[in-house]
């Protein structure tokens, strides 16, 4: 049995960390469930939630380089967000007559979510800001001693 991403496979807890279980699953293989993919809501101490030996449905999110990543939470239904906004105040919309009427886009429904950025990307985008950063840096030191030079031969 292939173990492809959204494939839904039962497995037994094996270990549990300070960051994740390994999960032991069918044709011998392990995968891991990372701590905030255990339960909906946060997770401080993954043993409140699951035990060595115990038996698991889980998900599979991530099938690279022989590394299995895995959910439960994902299994769950999400939880019901409240309709009032967040800080207590449910008279927001009153208060704010502005923000009343304010219609929301119509295709915000049909957009799908943005894939999420791969460890390859991350590192690009980090390493384009830092040369961004580092050119802009180099230039103002570039116009400095240019300016330092040029009064000395006066």
């Amino acid at each position: 049995m292939e173990l492809t991403v959204g494939a839904i496979v039962e497995g037994k807890v094996k270990s549990i960390t300070n960051f994740g279980a390994f999960i032991a699953l069918p044709e011998n293989k392990t995968g891991m469930v990372h701590i905030s993919e255990v339960a909906n809501a946060y997770v401080s101490d993954i043993r409140q939630h699951l035990t060595e030996g115990q038996d698991v449905k889980v998900m599979v999110i991530g099938n690279e380089n022989g590394k299995i990543n895995l959910s439960i939470k994902r299994l769950e239904p999400k939880p019901q967000r409240d309709s009032a906004p967040r800080g207590g105040n449910s008279n927001f919309r009153s208060q704010n007559p502005q923000r009343q009427g304010a219609p929301r886009p119509a295709n915000r429904q049909n957009v799908p979510p943005a894939a999420p950025k791969t460890a390859d990307q991350l590192f690009e985008e980090k390493l384009k800001a830092f040369m961004t950063e580092s050119d802009s840096k180099i230039s103002s030191i570039k116009q400095y001693s240019d300016h330092r030079t040029k009064s000395r031969r006066r």
